[in-house]
């Protein structure tokens, strides 16, 4: 959040972008049509795109794209892969810029108009059995050219091995187990292999297998393979489930998330604890900020009467705090924001955060913590490419920081988190620790991992954001309701971590709600009541999702909406709030 949202640009996700050394070759060019030599865009998928004759590197035909509107012109192809497998990629093109890619892994530019140049890049295949190329220019840069693509490395699976099985679908679930099946393979099978990540956690002659020795309330991912005496198959895509015997939240099934200007009155108002209205279920009080960036010492200055003259006392403020948690509402206290850059380099200074952050809870008593992190307060070190082991010494103090403070209060602390997208989905096509660009880019993926059985909302900030890409692989642009759909999805289903062969697992849909501005002077990319409700249909019901297909199904048991900021709804005239508690109200 911030105090004086400040408008993305495209320029932050241009950051991302920067070339990749070349491997050995492999086999053999995987790619359909891979010079356009016959004179169409025959085995691509294009946009605004056509075969030309000129100008062309190779032979007599090349790729031209022309971007349109919101529209990157993008032609890509899929092909079959082996799985754990590396690949060389290359192209000629010419346009300023052009970009060559693989989908959900690494990516490279150019920026050379005047003639051809040779863009190349190595990527290394998980679990997959295909692999997307795409190239594609910007937003109005003028068109692009490009030829002679390749895709180098062996295609599809060795011969005699079984195929790919699909996705395993959950069964039954437990406190302790969590049963899956899933469809026979053709041709000669001996048994299948259940994967948590590298892990075989289980092998059978059958299609179910129940997995146990699980603990209560704790996500799992899971793939499948099959295997014969010629080897083993690819993985299957993974399905995630949740074992039962979480801890009731004491929060209602859909709920309305609103942070507070405690701290200052931003030009929208100050609002005293005692009047911010009954429908607000978790309310944010923002912000705590360091006394410098990396001291981990966090203070929580109340706004003065000079900013906010109808500010109430402290007494005030803790009698309205303890009040509205007799009602059943949360009361948290916010850390970071735009101006609250923290960063735990150091152990002494995880532990002064710890102590620090519990001092301002016990003072006001309050529910729990909000994790408002953004700027440069998380970054990843070069080489610091699994999520699921981080070595960052600001990623791995926060960490251990959070889960003292979980331990500390117990399993009723209320622990949510507002990252910004470029930490969290932007890591489907690039992430920090792999040097692809910028360190930033989901920098927050090891920390909801971690804390992803202590977490109870996890409300992404679907705004302030630049283009991203969803697991349809399209780019999807803030303000209307796929946004909101794709970027939610991707949180449900989980999704491959860029460069790394890694799947991200998908949260609890308990756990997810989407941040929204209030108003259009709350922040870039304010989207509608009549959008954002569309969106949740979508979500929960399957209803009115327009051209996009849900990769992580329906969620009847979505969070609800988070919104920057209740002091801003109320100087609009409160239309967040009363148009979107009764519509969640009504959901089933």
């Amino acid at each position: 959040m911030r105090r004086s949202r400040l408008f993305a640009t495209l320029a932050a996700f241009l950051l991302v972008l920067s070339g990749l050394a070349v491997g050995s070759a492999g086999a053999a060019n995987l790619l359909a049509n891979p010079g356009f030599e016959t004179g169409s865009l025959s085995g691509w998928t294009c946009a605004n795109a056509s075969a030309v004759s000129t100008p062309v590197h190779g032979g007599s035909y090349a790729l031209s794209g022309t971007p349109a509107g919101a529209d990157y012109a993008q032609c890509s192809q899929t092909v079959s892969v082996q799985a754990n497998t590396t690949y060389t990629v290359s192209a000629w093109v010419r346009g300023n810029p052009v970009y060559l890619g693989i989908t959900g892994g690494p990516s490279t530019w150019s920026g050379n108009s005047g003639a051809y140049n040779q863009l190349s890049l190595t990527f290394t295949t998980g679990n997959q059995t295909s692999a997307q190329l795409y190239l594609h220019g910007w937003y109005g840069a003028g068109t692009y050219y490009a030829d002679d693509v390749v895709l180098d490395g062996p295609g599809g699976n060795t011969p005699g091995t079984p195929s790919a099985p699909g996705a395993p679908q959950v069964g039954a679930v437990t406190n302790n187990s969590i049963a899956l099946s899933w469809g026979a393979v053709g041709g000669s099978v001996t048994g299948y292999r259940v994967y948590e990540g590298s892990s075989a956690v289980a092998t059978v002659a059958g299609t179910s297998v129940t997995v146990g020795g699980l603990k209560a309330c704790e996500t799992h991912s899971y793939a499948v393979a099959a295997y014969n005496g010629a080897g083993e198959s690819a993985k299957s895509a993974v399905a995630t489930a949740t074992t039962s015997g979480c801890v009731d939240s004491g929060l209602p099934k859909h709920a309305l998330i609103g942070y507070l200007h405690a701290s200052f009155a931003n030009g929208s108002g100050y609002v005293r604890m005692a009047d911010v209205p009954a429908a607000w279920d978790i309310i944010d009080l923002a912000f705590g900020e360091p006394t410098s960036v990396t001291s981990g010492d966090i203070r929580f200055t109340r706004c003065s009467a000079a900013e906010c003259p109808n500010v109430e006392s402290d007494a005030d403020f803790v009698a309205a705090i303890k009040a509205k948690q007799a009602q059943g509402k949360k009361v948290l206290i916010s850390i970071g924001g735009q101006n609250g850059q923290v960063q735990l380099t150091t152990a002494a200074a995880r532990d002064t955060f710890v102590s620090s952050v519990s001092a301002i809870i016990d003072k006001y008593g309050l529910d729990g913590l909000d994790v408002d992190f953004e700027g440069h307060s998380l970054s990843l070190n070069a080489g610091d490419s699994d999520f699921r082991n981080p070595t960052t010494p600001v990623v791995v103090n926060l960490i251990s920081a959070l889960k003292s403070l979980k331990a500390k209060y117990g399993s009723r602390f209320v622990l949510t988190m507002a990252p910004e997208t470029f930490f969290v989905q932007v890591g489907y096509q690039f992430y920090g620790g792999t040097s692809a660009g910028d360190a930033r880019t989901g920098a927050y993926l090891p920390v909801i991992h971690a804390l992803r059985d202590s977490l109870t909302v996890l409300h992404v900030q679907d705004y302030n954001s630049g283009p991203v890409m969803g697991l349809d692989n399209q780019y999807h642009n803030m303000g209307g309701a796929e946004f909101h759909i794709a970027m939610t999805d991707m949180l449900k289903a989980g999704f491959s971590v860029a460069n790394t062969g890694q799947f991200f697992p998908g949260l609890r849909p308990d756990q997810i709600a989407i941040g929204l501005p209030a108003a259009v002077s709350a922040g870039n990319g304010y989207t509608s009541p009549s959008d954002v409700q569309t969106a949740v249909n979508c979500l929960v019901k399957g209803s009115g999702c327009g051209s996009y297909t849900l990769r992580g199904g329906t969620s009847p048991g979505f969070r609800g909406l988070m919104t920057w900021s209740i002091n801003w709804d109320k100087y609009y005239g409160w239309e967040f709030q009363n148009s979107h508690e009764p519509f969640l109200n009504a959901l089933p």
